[in-house]
Order: C-alpha cells, then structure tokens, then sequence
C-alpha cells in the first residue's frame, strides 16, 4: 500500500485501529459509532472499564450489550474491537465448585486458573450425530420415575407457580445421580448469591456436589450476562458429552431468563411483540434446549427447564413456547402443596413424551397400572368427595381407599430418593391388597 491509498483511506475516514465512540447509554446497552467490520457476539472492550458484545449491526452505528462493568459509561468514551466472538471462561478445576460465565468463583471472586475458552453460540450436533433415547434417568421420585420418566437425552419441563417445590424436584435428582457416573450443572438465573448459597450448602450436605457444577447469574448480574449463562451451561455441557460423560442440566427458570432478553431487547429497539417480548423469543429457547440430546457415543446432555408461572396459568406466553419445544412436563400444584402432598405433582396436567420407551420392563408394567388407578381415583374424587362414604358402592369405597393410598405413598420427604426396587416393591403391594389396607 503506497501513501496515496494511506491518504486516501484517511480522507474516507476508514478506521484503521477500529476504534468506535460511544454515543448513547441506554442502561446495561451502548450505542457505537466508527466500528465498521464488527460482527455479532463480537467482544467490544469498552474503553478499559467493562466488555460488552455486539447484539445489533446499523448501517451507521452498532449496538454493544454490557456484560460486565468495572465503573460508569460516558458518552464519548472509546469502545475497542477485539477481533473475536466474546466466549465464556471455564476450567476443570470448577467440578465441586461455583464458576461464571467469566472464569470466576463468584463465593470467593477469584478467577479459576489453566481457563479455557467455551463458546456461546456454536452449530448444534446434526440429527445424524444423535441416536434414540432409551435409558432411563432416575430421579429417585416415585411420582415421576414410574409414572412421568425422564430419558438420558430428553428436554423435561418443570412448572408451577413460586412456593410449589419445582427447584427441590430437580435438587432430588441432582442428589440421586450419585455414583451414576453423570456430571449435574445446575444453572439459576436470576436468583440472589443467599439462596445460590443456601443450594450450595445443601448438596454438599447430601454429598452431591462431588460430581455437581454450579453456574450462576445472579440477580444482580446485568441482563446480557443472565441471557448468555445458560448457552454457556450447555457449551460446558456438551464438552463433557462428547468425551462420553452423562449430563444433566438444570436452567432455573427461564421466565426470568425471557425476562432478561425482552430488556435487552426493548432497549436495542427490537419491535415488542406479545407481552412485550421480541419476536424471536421462541428461538432464543428452542435453540438453547435443542442442545439436549443423546449423542452417537451413548453420552448424553439432559435438561430440566424450570419456569414459574401465576395463578398456576401454564398457557401464558413462555410457558406455552417451552411446553412445544420440551419433550413432556411436571406440572405442580399449589393446592396440593397446600394439602401437604409433596412433591406436589399435578398428575392430570403432566406427561412426559417418551413414556415407556426409556423405562425397564416391570417398571413401565407397574407404572402404567399406577397411573390408570390414580387418575381414575382423581376423576372420582372430584365428583364423590363430599359424598357420604355410606352411601358409596363397595366397589367405589375400595377404589378411594386405594387411590388415597397411592397419593400418600407418592409423597416423599426431600433429599430422600427411592430405589427402581424399592417404589416396584412398595407400589406393587399397594395394588395386590385390592381392600386399600396395608
């Protein structure tokens, strides 16, 4: 290059450091100008006081998301590109420990050493890297293991309303997938450093944080760091399935993840749709759960999405999105929280969509039997609840006896899984004494 084309550049105003300008703070979203070749989810190093990445490409201006912010934004300042695709920090050294999207252990600040790079947005594995699902996680639930089950490799929703035992569902997992050979993430968004802390302490309790990673964003994270966490939970996933380890993952919730990115989007001038949240908000979930799968070396990625809903409302907007891309849901009910039935699993609402598929031969005979019996029960006791118990048939006295019989032989205390032996044992028993007695 001669020093007229050097001239020349310079009279176009061609930025040859690719340095921009902030023109505009919008919260936790920056306006830039002067960064002409930038790229999506590139990392923008935001004149030395944070970093933030590339959400939205003008003709004239781009849009930089903060992820982290060391002190105040002004307009004016510079924003520097970095020449690649922001990635999120991991080490092996995080396996019975907290670690963020950074690097860090957000219990003590420190950053992890020997750090390596996940990406965030990365091709999910093609259909004809995956094989069927047919082996069965078990949860050590009762309620769930026979009647609802979870394959290695499925997507299962858990949903209810605050208060109603959906994270304790997924913590009774996590503590049953103990010397299983499985590595649990558990992933909550949104959610204070206490209660983290309080889950933390919990499974370390029960001996589960062995083989448990915890990956945070916590409520006091801005909201570009809370919508990237759990594309990053499932990066470190897959790491660990493609070297043939199990996983489950637990996203705890994805209301308040969609929460997250209807801000971000709302100040990057996304066009609100419904409930205000962007248009594409059914992608930003189907692309993150489509990285549940079972893999062509046996190992798999499974996901337990959790979100809160209202008024026990499960067709509000995001509900309905995560109920069409998952492969089934456990629905909980407030009331039979209330009534002291826990897990407070709504047996009528939820279904799990690969049923019998996943489970052993006598489990899948006797859960099958169960289910029938119980929701036969649950229609009947709607209808004769309030009924004189004398005035009942003998044959619909027994089938109330033994209806109640099961709904309280499926609660069961938390942190105290069952065996496959143990609920085939115990439920068995329940249906051969047809007189509902024990």
């Amino acid at each position: 290059m001669d020093v007229l084309d050097v001239l020349n550049e310079i009279k176009e105003g061609k930025n040859e450091f690719d340095v921009g300008k902030i023109t505009k703070v919008k919260d936790f979203v920056v306006e830039v100008v002067g960064l002409d070749n930038v790229t999506f989810y590139e990392e923008v190093n935001l004149a030395n006081k944070g970093i933030g990445y590339v959400t939205k490409i003008l003709s004239d201006v781009c849009m930089v998301s903060i992820l982290s912010l060391g002190s105040p934004l002004v307009v004016g300042d510079e924003a520097i590109r970095t020449n690649k695709t922001f990635k999120g920090k991991y080490s092996g050294d995080a396996i019975g420990r907290m670690i963020n999207i950074f690097g860090q252990n957000p219990l003590n600040g420190k950053t992890y050493e020997s750090l390596i790079d996940v990406p965030i947005e990365e091709d999910n594995i093609p259909i004809m890297d995956r094989s069927g699902v047919n082996e069965q996680l078990e949860t050590g639930i009762a309620g769930i293991d026979l009647m609802y089950p979870i394959g290695l490799g499925q997507r299962q929703l858990i949903i209810g309303d605050k208060k109603t035992g959906k994270t304790q569902i997924a913590l009774d997992t996590i503590v049953n997938q103990k010397g299983k050979n499985i590595v649990c993430i558990y992933c909550p968004v949104g959610k204070t450093m206490k209660e983290v802390k309080q889950i933390y302490y919990n499974l370390m309790k029960h001996d589960a944080m062995k083989y448990t990673i915890i990956i945070p964003a916590f409520n006091d994270y801005l909201a570009p760091a809370l919508v990237l966490t759990p594309y990053y939970a499932l990066s470190v996933a897959r790491r660990f399935m493609e070297h043939g380890t199990n996983v489950l993952v637990v996203i705890d919730d994805l209301k308040r993840h969609a929460d997250a990115y209807r801000e971000i989007s709302l100040l990057t001038d996304k066009a609100p749709g419904r409930d205000a949240y962007p248009s594409d908000i059914f992608y930003l979930h189907s692309r993150l759960l489509e990285k549940g799968c079972k893999y062509k070396n046996g190992a798999s990625i499974t996901v337990l999405p959790i979100v809160e809903t209202r008024g026990e409302d499960i067709t509000d907007y995001i509900s309905t999105n995560i109920i069409s891309i998952t492969d089934g849901q456990i629905v909980l009910s407030s009331k039979n929280f209330q009534k002291g039935i826990k897990p407070a699993i709504n047996y009528g609402l939820s279904v799990s969509r690969l049923g019998g598929a996943v489970q052993p031969k006598d489990m899948k005979k006797l859960g099958t039997t169960l289910r029938r019996k119980l929701l036969s029960y649950l229609e009947m006791a709607s209808i004769y609840e309030l009924s004189n118990q004398d005035d009942l048939s003998p044959s619909i006295r027994e089938e109330m006896a033994r209806g109640k019989k099961i709904i309280s032989n499926l609660s069961q205390p938390k942190y105290e899984p069952l065996t496959n032996k143990e609920m085939l044992e115990k439920f068995n028993f329940i249906l051969e004494n047809n007189d509902g007695e024990h």
